[in-house]
Parts: C-alpha cells; structure tokens; sequence
C-alpha cells in the first residue's frame, strides 16, 4: 500500500485521538479524567465508579469471574455489544472498565452530544490506525437509540468491516430501536434494575471510602433510611449515591462529629414524600397488586384509593392504564367484550391528554372495570393451552385442516375431507379442530349468566 501522506506513529496518533480532557470538553469527558484529579470534585456517584470488574454491583449474571462478557473484557477478545439497563444500571461504569482492560483504541462517542461529522472523524483515524498496525478501535456509543434508523446504518459498514468493534448503550428496547442489521452482528448484554442488596453494597462501600467517598464524615446510615434510600433510587446507583451526599451534607453531626442519618433525617433532607412510595420496590407492587385485587374483586372505591396513591406518589399513569388494560381481557374478558374497548380508550386518552387532566379519564375507566362482570375463562383456556403446547410438543396439524396450494400437497391428503361450514353449519360442532391427541379438550369453560 503507498500513501502520500505523513506515516502516522502510534504515538503521535494516540496524542491526536485521546488526550484527557478532549474527547468532547473537560466537562463532558466520561472516561480521560485522571483519577487523581477527579476525587476532590464532582458529585459522588461519579466519584465512586467501580475501578475494577469486581467492584460492579448487582450484575453477576454478566460480569461474575467465568461469565463470557467478564472473559472477554479479561483477554481483550471483546466483540460488538449492546449494552441495554435502565439509568444508573452501570452501562457507562461498564464502557470505562473495558476502556481500561482493552489495547485497542477507545472511541466514546455520546448520541446526544456529537454527529455523523465527529463519527466520520473517528471512522477515518480508525482506518488509520488499522492501516498503519493493525490497532483495533473499540466506538463506545452512549444513548445509541437517540439516532435515527438511517443515522445508525451509518456504522453498519465499519462494523462488518472490522473497522471498528461497536459499544452501544441504551436505556430503551434495542428490538425497537436499533436497526436489524446491527443488532443482528452485537451481542446484546442487558444489565438489571439494582437490587436492594446490590445498592446497599454501593451505599455502604461509599461510606466506607474516605479517598473518593464519605468516609471522612463519620455516617451512621440506619437500616429504615437505607431501605428508604434504596427504595428512593429505584434500581439507580447514580440516583442512590448523590441523594445520600446531599443528605450527608445538610446533617448538622452530632456532638461526638457523627453523621445520624435515620429515616425521618433523610427524608428531610431530600424533601421528598415519595420516599414513601418507590417505583421499583416492594411499595410499588403492594400498592399495583391492592388495585388490581380490587378492581377483580368489583370494589369501586378500594381501586380509586390505591390509584390515587400511586398517582401522589409519582406513579407513571401509562403504567397504570396498562395495567388495566390487561385486566380487561385477564378478569373480565367476554363477561363484558366492551371492557378491553373502554379500557384501550383510557390508555390512549392517557397518552393524548397527560397529567393532571388524565387522572380524570383514569378514574372514568377504574369505576367501569370494577363494577363489570368477571369472568376469566379466556386467561384460565389460554393457561390450560399453553400448557399443552409445552407438554404435548409439535403435534402435527389434522391433514383436513392444513392448507393446499400445491397438487403435491392435495396427493399427500392435505385439505381432504375438510368440510366448510358455509355449507354445511354441522361441520363447526362436528368437525375436529385439535390435534387427534388433544380430540375433544375443552381449553374454554365461560361462566355462566345468571339468564342461563
């Protein structure tokens, strides 16, 4: 290969690419800051990063010692990824270790901060560096759903080159929002909502650290607070990490220069009622599960209560409104066919009109649901089904009920006898419609009307 340009050195393009602080600009760069520089400033969750693959929380379905996402980063094999978890899961603290285990270059690129201009940049030095040694460049790509499906076919030909391995991260579905062809060459990783237990560790760990945590403040964190503070942060580490700083900070210490942090303390320092209803906890399905029991259970005013306490306590009304339009067809089904339409009109009446006004059409739906007949034969005949569908395996389709649009396929049998109940209204209750295996099964068992 001959070139007219300079050679570039590894070194000098490694000056060119990565220098800290200019990847975007001092503030936005989430992986050049020397530690060093980084622990005496900003917020703690971005001070306590985990530094090693064993210091990730609540993530060893992927990442404990043997798991194949934790080999590859280990042995620098790595392959493209998605990685897909909702905020504060650990995607980006997962892009800074395999930034830290790799040799090869690493990109970051943000969807919502850069554009097809930068990632032409970065594809050009990644040719580059590949040309003059054959150095890989890893392109992580934070919020990846943000581009548009023609955006993301952008990187498809660099992937499939080799030019560069992908790092995509995304809070939303990557079945819907990334493209086909570049899910269909990325391994997708999905990180998990933390834990409880899994927060607890990253609570405690900062308040153990006295380098890059809260150590120095000498905190005394009390089993209620913490259940509160986890439930607070709903599954996110970075949420759970800077409420706590603050609360710690705005605690006048005892005396003895202890920090007591109990429930009551935290919640007046985070001024936040919705401690007492978190989204992802045990009170979120507590209050769901008293609604949805009370809504089947026909009782109009213990389903408004427990709506309402969910709606103050910041519960996503599109939540709600899904819920119930499952119970529609799960609890009242064919007992009333108009509950799945009433339903579908609140949830979309939720989607047109938005809070505050929405509640109303929130309540219009609860108050019809609940007062509705019950009947779930069709939930109870699709479990009974599925069930054979498991156990039975692939029973073959009865030969008068498969199609045939072939001479070959009308030899074989397929079609014969089958007899259309156009013309012959007996077929409907005469005709088998199961496999022979399952003749005469009954999925279906309606309840019947008190006019019956």
């Amino acid at each position: 290969m001959t070139t007219n340009a300079e050679p570039i050195s590894y070194h000098s393009l490694s000056e060119f690419v990565y220098r800290p602080g200019l990847w975007y600009s001092h503030e936005m760069d989430l992986f050049a800051a020397p530690e060093e520089e980084s622990r005496a400033r900003g917020p703690l969750a971005e001070r306590m990063r985990p530094r090693t693959l064993d210091d990730v929380a609540g993530q060893d379905e992927i990442l404990a010692p043997g798991r194949p996402l934790r080999v590859a980063i280990e042995q620098d094999t790595l392959t493209s990824l998605i990685l897909w978890g909702p905020p504060g899961s650990g995607k980006t603290s997962l892009a800074r270790l395999i930034a830290s285990h790799t040799k090869a270059q690493f990109e970051p690129f943000s969807a919502a901060t850069s554009g097809l201009p930068e990632l032409r940049r970065i594809i050009k030095l990644a040719e580059q560096r590949r040309a003059v040694g054959g150095r890989r460049t890893i392109l992580f790509v934070d919020e990846i759903h943000r581009f548009n499906k023609a955006q993301q076919d952008a990187f498809l030909p660099h992937v499939e080159s080799g030019t560069v391995t992908l790092v995509g991260a995304t809070t939303e579905n990557p079945s819907f929002e990334v493209v086909s062809p570049l899910l269909s060459r990325s391994l997708v990783v999905v990180l998990q909502p933390l834990s409880e237990p899994a927060l607890a560790q990253i609570i405690g760990r900062a308040l153990k650290d006295q380098d890059r945590g809260l150590g120095r403040y000498r905190v005394e964190l009390e089993a209620g607070a913490m259940r509160n503070l986890a439930a607070f942060a709903n599954g996110d580490a970075r949420v759970a990490l800077n409420a706590l700083e603050f609360a710690v900070l705005h605690q006048p210490p005892r005396p003895d220069g202890v920090v007591r942090l109990d429930a009551p303390a935290l919640a007046d320092a985070l001024q936040k009622k919705s401690l007492r209803y978190d989204k992802g906890g045990e009170e979120h399905y507590n209050l769901i599960s008293a609604f949805i029991k009370s809504l089947r259970d026909s009782d109009p005013d213990g389903a408004l209560y427990w709506m309402a306490r969910m709606l103050e306590g910041g519960e996503e009304p599109r939540f709600i409104a899904r819920r119930m339009v499952i119970l529609a067809s799960e609890d009242i089904g064919n007992a009333d066919p108009m509950a799945i339409v009433v339903a579908t009109a609140v949830a979309q009446a939720v989607e047109l009109i938005g809070l505050p006004e929405c509640k109303l059409n929130l309540a219009q739906g609860v108050t019809y649901l609940a007062t509705c007949p019950k009947d779930n034969a069709s939930y109870r005949g699709l479990l009974e089904a599925g069930k054979d569908a498991k156990e039975q395996g692939n029973l073959p389709v009865p030969l008068h009920l498969r199609n045939a649009p072939t001479d070959l396929m009308k030899d074989l049998g397929y079609g014969k006898d089958y007899r259309y109940m156009h013309d012959d209204p007996a077929a409907k209750t005469e005709q088998t419609h199961l496999p022979d295996k399952l003749k005469g099964k009954k999925y279906y068992k309606p309840k019947k009307s008190k006019e019956d």
